[in-house]
């Protein structure tokens, strides 16, 4: 399990900054808003744009504490900070599944349910480790 690990975090990394890059293309009016924040607008208006920005800070937080998790990068305040950080990261997403999967929006439903479930499972192995 030991090599799974770095793996998870690397993984873990690529598809949050997918996100990033998402929320970026958001931000910038791309009309995909029916794939995320409930899918109620095609272009996000200004109050969800804020939203996405918070989320590409978060995003870049969860990924370090994943590396840190793994070994690739020193833990951001203590061992402990980033052991915690990582259960509460897995019970995080794994409520994003089902919001995601509640969501009255089709499409974020079947895009943005399987990506979190992803992240919950991933985030799971590098708490476990």
């Amino acid at each position: 399990m030991l090599a799974l690990v770095p793996a998870c975090a690397i993984f873990a990394t690529v598809i949050l900054g997918a996100l990033a890059v998402f929320q970026a293309a958001l931000i910038a009016g791309a009309p995909l808003g029916h794939l995320a924040w409930g899918g109620q607008h095609k272009v996000l208006p200004p109050n969800l744009r804020i939203g996405s920005a918070v989320s590409i800070v978060l995003y870049a937080l969860f990924a370090y504490i994943a590396l840190a998790r793994a070994g690739l990068s020193a833990p951001l305040i203590s061992g402990t900070f980033t052991d915690v950080a990582a259960w509460v990261l897995t019970a995080y997403f794994a409520v994003g599944v089902v919001m995601n999967g509640i969501s009255r929006s089709r499409p974020e439903r079947f895009t943005m349910t399987p990506v979190a479930l992803v992240l919950a499972a991933l985030y799971l192995v590098l708490s476990l480790s």
